[in-house]
């Protein structure tokens, strides 16, 4: 009897076993079979755009024109009645030197040529009697001769006088310096109380004109014939950027190229204009600069986040209708900071995977951000 319950305990224990067995053989079996998890990806519609075609180079704003003012004649330096930094306007006075000197020199200029004129005066009345006594044999012929040599030289003497004081007055007109075109002025270089020499080499401001205002800027030479092709079509923009390459200063003309390419870099640098009525340029000033060549009308574009480097070149990760994705091979011919255009690869109508494809294969399936397949 004790033998007998012995068997049924142990076929009870091996009976168990086996149903435990067999229970987590399928449960690893089922578990096997089950497909992975997607991989959550985001994703974004290729679009259909016009791209404006950009060509960048660093540029330097330089003042459209520079005037060093500087003495014409020696004198004391005895205003300056504009200030450091100020807008001025072609006339306006910025310096001014004691003109009493030539004020004294112009007034002995004037009186000078009252005195010879006084003088020629008396001389064609003499010359005019002798003339007459000559007639009538009471004077002799070399008396008239004589006479009108005199008049001759005194009217000379007038005529010297007349440049003399054409002289004074352009040097009194010297003493008051005017800004010869529309610009910033300068620190001073020199203060008011100093004596002024029109032989030094030292200026007492200068008048920079910023409005309108130019940007040098080099691009490679190879974008050279490019942009001289452009140029015949219309005139070229050019935008101007800070150095963060995002804050736009302003929008110009692309003036000319240079009339030589740099052999040392192999660059040729060339010329815009800009209007800069907000100030926003200052000569001086590093910029980086946009040529604007072409635009590429109704061009397939994405993101260029969405672009892939593989071993037989660039590829995009497209999202099939059953949630995979396959591999396609892309042509990009043109991308700026934000989009590339595609020519080949992508036609507009597909969903491109834009970010999560360093976990992606042809075929995985995939999910996006929010946890929903992408059909």
């Amino acid at each position: 009897m004790k033998k007998y319950s012995l068997s049924i305990i142990f076929a009870v224990i091996l009976v168990s076993a086996g149903a435990w067995l067999l229970r987590d053989h399928g449960s690893a079996r089922a578990q096997s079979a089950a497909p992975p998890p997607a991989v959550p990806v985001s994703v974004t519609q290729p679009k259909i755009q016009d791209v404006p075609v950009d060509l960048r180079g660093l540029g330097t704003v330089q003042a459209f024109n520079t005037v060093e003012i500087k003495a014409q004649v020696n004198g004391t330096l005895i205003a300056i009645p504009v200030q450091e930094g100020q807008e001025v306007h072609q006339g306006d006075i910025v310096a001014q030197i004691d003109p009493r000197p030539f004020q004294a020199a112009l007034d002995q200029a004037i009186a000078q040529r009252a005195g010879d004129a006084a003088q020629l005066q008396s001389a064609q009345l003499d010359l005019q009697r002798f003339a007459n006594l000559a007639k009538s044999q009471f004077a002799p012929v070399q008396q008239v001769d004589d006479q009108r040599a005199t008049v001759n030289k005194l009217a000379a003497a007038i005529q010297a006088d007349t440049a003399a004081i054409e002289t004074a007055q352009i040097n009194l007109d010297y003493c008051t310096i005017r800004a010869q075109i529309n610009g910033r002025v300068s620190f001073r270089q020199t203060d008011v109380g100093n004596l002024i020499e029109a032989a030094s080499q030292t200026g007492i401001v200068s008048i920079t004109q910023d409005k309108p205002i130019s940007v040098i800027f080099t691009l490679p030479e190879a974008d050279l014939p490019r942009i001289q092709q452009a140029m015949t079509k219309s005139t070229l923009p050019v935008m101007a950027y800070a150095s963060d390459d995002k804050t736009k200063l302003g929008d110009g003309q692309l003036l000319t190229p240079n009339n030589a390419i740099d052999t040392a870099t192999g660059t040729i640098q060339l010329k815009a204009t800009f209007q800069n009525d907000n100030d926003s340029l200052w000569p001086g000033e590093f910029v980086n600069a946009r040529l604007r060549v072409d635009t590429l009308h109704q061009a397939v574009t994405v993101p260029i986040a969405a672009i892939q480097h593989g071993p037989n070149g660039l590829f995009v990760y497209t999202v099939k209708p059953d949630n995979t994705v396959e591999q396609r091979d892309v042509q990009v011919v043109y991308q700026s900071d934000d989009v590339a255009v595609i020519t080949k690869g992508v036609t507009g109508g597909e969903t491109v995977v834009l970010t999560g494809q360093s976990r992606l294969a042809p075929g995985t399936r995939v999910a996006t951000n929010n946890g929903n397949s992408q059909s």
